[in-house]
């Protein structure tokens, strides 16, 4: 959430109005993440988050949009999109795309353990399902297609051991997406982009999650390697721990119950969720853009995350006891 766009108080209030939210009283830039220009907002009716979109075009917001407004009415926790006396959710502020959704509570849980993880896998699995009867279709714009086009513009940043590895490991995903088990996959719209940092606990509970902006239709097994890699890591080696891992994804699987080829080929999607990680971090520390509030991620970060998922496969051992609905 940095900030490539300022907004006055005086230009926030007119859209507030506008979507009947009552009389701004507050309007702070919030500096964490690197995609889009975000604001808390405070009125004398509520907390909301205003987003101007710096990458997103118009034509592709609904998807994203129209998602968080479709779980919330399922009882998702998500921030609910505000809308205008004509139902439209997706505004225009200073000439650029922009929305105001609820703000959740609580705050992030930065060290967590086993049963948070196993809140967070649980309502992941509710998110997928509550997902299915979602109609709109947009595919994951930072997958493979993306880090095929993108890993050779990084490249040449690179020493010649991380080329080797890079390189070695997209052919990798190349050849499994062509395999027909990975084609089998359960699909439908997935988070993509869900870090200990999009989600919220309330005291103990989770209270919610947010930042769809990444989100896309794609395998359920890729959204639960991207938690995997952040909720249940040592960070500064980026070794899996499996205690937390476990908890994780039985808790998923309780909600949803996994299929055979999923469990098989997570540890080749835990893979694929670094890749990404890599690749787009790569990107954001060489190819920077300019923002008023801008901390680029260490891309380092999950090349060891990557080397490990390579060298440490890890593999979910399901309770013998669990039970669960069929995969969907």
């Amino acid at each position: 959430m940095a900030v490539f766009t300022e907004v006055s108080p005086t230009e926030a209030s007119g859209l507030i109005s506008d979507l009947g939210l009552g009389s701004l009283q507050s309007l702070q830039g919030a500096t964490s993440g690197i995609e889009n220009t975000n604001y808390f907002v405070g009125t004398d009716r509520g907390d909301y988050v205003l987003t101007l979109f710096e990458r997103l075009r118009f034509a592709q917001l609904p998807f994203y949009l129209e998602l968080m407004r479709h779980l919330a009415e399922r009882g998702i926790p998500v921030p609910a999109p505000q809308a205008d006396a004509k139902g439209v959710i997706l505004h225009t502020l200073k000439g650029k795309p922009a929305a105001v959704v609820t703000r959740l509570k609580g705050r992030n849980q930065l060290s967590p353990q086993a049963a948070d993880c196993a809140q967070v896998g649980a309502m992941l699995a509710r998110m997928h399902l509550a997902g299915l009867d979602y109609p709109p279709h947009q595919p994951n714009l930072r997958g493979l297609n993306w880090w095929s086009e993108t890993i050779p513009v990084v490249v040449p940043f690179l020493a010649n051991a991380q080329r080797e590895l890079i390189e070695s490991e997209l052919a990798y995903q190349q050849a499994l997406a062509t395999s027909q088990a990975y084609q089998g996959l359960p699909q439908g719209a997935i988070h993509a982009d869900l870090f200990r940092d999009n989600v919220m606990f309330d005291g103990p509970k989770l209270s919610g999650f947010f930042d769809f902006y990444f989100a896309g239709c794609d395998t359920f097994g890729f959204d639960i390697a991207v938690c995997l890699n952040d909720w249940c890591i040592d960070l500064a080696t980026g070794q899996l721990d499996p205690t937390r891992a476990q908890a994780f994804v039985a808790a998923y699987d309780e909600q949803r119950r996994l299929s055979d080829d999923e469990l098989a080929l997570l540890p080749a999607l835990l893979r694929a969720a670094a890749l990404r990680f890599w690749t787009s971090r790569l990107w954001d520390f060489h190819l920077p853009r300019d923002a008023a509030m801008l901390q680029a991620h260490d891309p380092t970060h999950f090349e060891r995350v990557l080397t490990q998922r390579r060298q440490s496969p890890w593999q979910y051992q399901r309770p013998s006891s669990l039970t669960g609905t069929p995969a969907a």
